[in-house]
């Protein structure tokens, strides 16, 4: 059943105008009007059943109602691999491409700390995650690297994950906020992530 509006005049005779609803049934025919609401100073106009609005409404409704197809699903999980950023095949040159495209001082900080994790965890393997820079243990991230533009903040970041192996207590901290890495900072993130992968 689709539910029309009609306004205009009730016959030839009439010379008020009303609002009525109209349901229309599959084959085009008239199951029910109701509300013959008096509208004085509205234009004329007809709606009939089976006429081209009324078909464009139901066709609209009833697309609603139906169910995504697993052809639609399909397409909808392909577009999102498409706009994966990095190329599965080389994900360190992904990161690295990442990092030279970032503004300074991003990119000296970035280039810096791809070094140290390299160097202190050759296991880890790099990859974009969430436009990112990330090292990674089995597919699951464990540090990653925020640059301050990103988000528009005063400093980069330089975070751990819920796979890293940093438990120290009932509380340990797993992001540092970096301005600057000069060799004190390095030989922290070097332990940090060496004791991260375990």
């Amino acid at each position: 059943m689709v539910k029309t509006s009609y306004v205009g005049p009730l016959s030839v005779a009439s010379p008020i105008n009303v609002g009525v609803v109209i349901y229309c049934g599959p084959a085009g025919d008239v199951l029910a009007r109701v509300q013959e609401t008096p509208l004085r100073g509205l234009r004329l106009g007809s709606l009939q059943c089976g006429s081209g609005a009324s078909n464009e409404r139901r066709r609209m409704a009833e697309s609603k109602r139906r169910p995504k197809t697993a052809t639609k699903q399909t397409a909808k999980k392909a577009a999102m691999r498409r706009r994966s950023p990095a190329d599965k095949g080389d994900t360190e040159g992904a990161v690295l491409a990442k990092i030279a495209a970032m503004p300074e001082p991003d990119r000296g900080l970035g280039k810096r700390l791809h070094a140290i994790i390299k160097a202190s965890a050759p296991t880890l393997s790099a990859k974009l995650w969430y436009g990112m820079p990330a090292y990674a243990k089995d597919g699951k991230v464990v540090c990653f690297f925020q640059s301050a533009e990103k988000f528009k903040t005063r400093y980069a970041t330089f975070g751990f994950m819920h796979e890293a192996h940093l438990d120290d207590g009932a509380m340990w901290p797993t992001a540092f906020a970096l301005k600057e890495l000069a060799a004190d900072e390095e030989a922290t993130i070097a332990a940090l992530v060496k004791k991260a992968v375990g």
